[in-house]
């Protein structure tokens, strides 16, 4: 068998990506390192990327304090509620559009373009979510984003590619167009779906500008909207919260391991989830990109 032989431009290449991705890891093995290391270490710019006297007391605090997980649950389900309807929503609106026959089809389209070009404003959204009722609610943070149509396009690019026989087959055993999205659209759009679900996982989790809005109580703020807030006042809360159990745990950190500790479980669900999602995520962007 011959061997592949490699050029000095693969070389190059596969020298610049391993620097990248360094790059990219760097920070966060930087910021693990931080949040275990104690506070004088951290004060004195001991720490690189191992820490330095370690310790696990930023992350004792932050479980201990109950506003944490509280966040973090609400940010689930935001996420496990925001997605499910971005995708229902998504697959009911892209599979009539890919339709060529559909009546009206390039009004339709035209109409869901344009949302993307101009939005009704920020002050319009938040009086409708208030004339609702929605304020202090999940729904504030999922209803004013439900059909994310850049997603929407992609979906429906791929479906446009898909073999019209197979749609046939299906009306020519009696299928109505509703099973026929159920039994045969579906089980393709695998690669698709994965692609823009991971975009509405990931636009869902790190979003904070929403609850910063619609959440008059700092109860109800999911997490990157906690964390946020905790970036301009951390010391305060840390002076505040005086309670005997916490003054131990106080003692071996400050501001800094405390961020450090929160930014990184805030990012960590995201990173367990995308390795799973990854394999799908290049296929099906290119192909819902490409096909028309």
């Amino acid at each position: 068998m011959e061997k592949k032989k490699y050029s000095a431009f693969d070389a190059i290449l596969a020298i610049g990506l391993g620097i990248l991705c360094v790059t990219c890891v760097l920070p966060f093995v930087h910021l693990l390192a931080v949040s275990f290391s104690s506070s004088s270490a951290v004060a004195a710019g001991k720490v690189g990327f191992i820490p330095v006297e370690f310790t696990a007391a930023s992350y004792e605090y932050v479980i201990s304090g109950g506003r944490f997980l509280r966040a973090m649950a609400i940010s689930v389900e935001r996420v496990i509620l925001g997605t499910s309807l971005n995708l229902v929503l998504m697959v009911l609106t892209a599979y009539p559009l890919a339709k060529a026959d559909l009546p009206g089809r390039g009004f339709l389209s035209g109409f869901f373009v344009v949302t993307m070009l101009i939005s009704g404003g920020m002050i319009p959204t938040y009086l409708l979510v208030s004339g609702l009722g929605l304020k202090d609610t999940i729904w504030s943070l999922i209803l004013p984003g439900a059909l994310p149509v850049y997603n929407m396009i992609i979906l429906m690019n791929f479906i446009r590619g898909l073999p019209h026989e197979l749609e046939e087959a299906a009306w020519v055993d009696g299928a109505s167009p509703f099973q026929t999205l159920i039994h045969v659209i579906l089980p393709l759009l695998g690669p698709s779906l994965a692609t823009v679900g991971l975009f509405s996982i990931v636009g869902h989790w790190n979003d904070w500008f929403s609850g910063m809005i619609y959440m008059s109580e700092p109860l109800n703020y999911p997490l990157q909207t906690y964390l946020q807030t905790l970036l301009v006042d951390f010391e305060q809360l840390l002076q505040s919260d005086s309670s005997a159990n916490i003054m131990e745990i106080l003692s071996k950190m400050n501001a800094r391991t405390g961020r450090a500790a929160q930014l990184f479980l805030g990012a960590l669900p995201i990173m367990c989830v995308y390795p799973f999602l990854q394999r799908y995520f290049t296929k099906g962007l290119t192909l819902g990109s490409v096909k028309g």
